[in-house]
């Protein structure tokens, strides 16, 4: 038997939580179980209660910790609750529900662990040309660090496998987009991406305040897991680069001392030495993280055979 929960993380949405409720299946081809759980993240209004009424199980979150932590909290309690499959949709009813079966075939057809559902950005009325734009660019962006082939990054719609949901470790407290994505590529698992579409909007997004803001905490995100999971390739790409520099500046420097011309350059000499100098040591850095990251590796692994054991995975 195959068991899907929907997860919902959910803050204050009583105005819209009954319409994406509602606008789920009744029941989806290859799912023997289905069960849909909300994700109460320290909601001040009517949210649970209205879940509850509907049939839906609630996870309580006593105080608001914000959309990351709902995430990881929904993930835990789906495996709790025997998932085979986990999907994610958010509570403002964004993403059509009667995209959910194309969304967890490929795990069905064993052809992905995690699915992410992508948006026709250029379609979207409510987006801006530059949100437009900056999704693209942010979408790429994390295609090329992440080493997956991901097309709509920050997209919440997504379904998980088991395996895939036990494997991840979500560390930050603000989203868990682009994370999960850089994780799975680090961890080897398969991402496919199938298209969906989107409802008219409802309410407008509580992540952020604008779009720059947005831009902001999202590459803080991003670059602090590249170097959690990527750390020899952050940091010798940044020691190659000084080190190039630092070699065309004592180039420079030799040009003008063999040209008897030496006396009125050494800030060049100085400039070479600090700009190798710092590339030895980032160069160091590499090797120490990647020594540390091989070590976190490690622990992920007992801490996902200790997660199967507990599940009887």
């Amino acid at each position: 038997m195959t068991k899907l929960v929907i997860q919902i993380p959910c803050y204050n949405e009583e105005e819209t939580l009954l319409t994406t409720l509602n606008d789920l299946p009744q029941s989806v081809n290859g799912i023997d179980e289905f069960e849909v759980l909300v994700i109460n993240d320290g909601s001040t209004d009517n949210s649970a209660q209205i879940a509850r009424d509907w049939g839906a199980r609630v996870l309580d979150i006593k105080q608001n910790k914000g959309l990351a932590n709902a995430f990881r909290s929904g993930l835990q309690e789906c495996l709790n609750l025997g998932a085979d499959i986990i999907v994610n949709t958010d509570a403002d009813n964004q993403y059509c529900a009667t995209g959910i079966e194309a969304l967890i075939t490929p795990i069905l057809n064993n052809e992905a662990d995690i699915v992410i559902g992508a948006r026709n950005i250029l379609k979207i009325k409510e987006f801006s040309p530059l949100k437009k734009c900056l999704q693209k660019i942010g979408s790429a962006v994390l295609r090329l660090l992440s080493s997956t082939p991901v097309e709509d990054a920050p997209s919440g719609f997504r379904a998980f496998s088991r395996d895939a949901a036990i494997k991840l470790n979500i560390f930050d407290n603000y989203t868990y987009t682009m994370e999960t994505l850089i994780q799975a590529g680090a961890k080897g698992l398969k991402i496919k991406s199938v298209p969906c579409e989107v409802n008219p909007k409802l309410r407008n997004s509580r992540l952020f305040k604008n779009i720059f803001e947005y831009v902001f905490r999202s590459m803080k995100t991003t670059i602090r897991m590249f170097i959690v999971y990527r750390p020899f390739r952050f940091f010798i790409t940044f020691a190659l680069i000084l080190a190039v520099l630092g070699f065309v500046v004592t180039g420079r420097f030799l040009y003008f001392y063999l040209n008897g011309a030496g006396n009125g350059h050494i800030q060049s000499l100085i400039l070479a030495a600090i700009l190798l100098l710092t590339s030895v040591q980032l160069g160091i850095v590499a090797i120490v993280g990647d020594l540390m990251s091989i070590n976190r590796k490690l622990l992920e692994d007992i801490q996902t055979r200790i997660k199967k054991i507990e599940l009887r995975f």
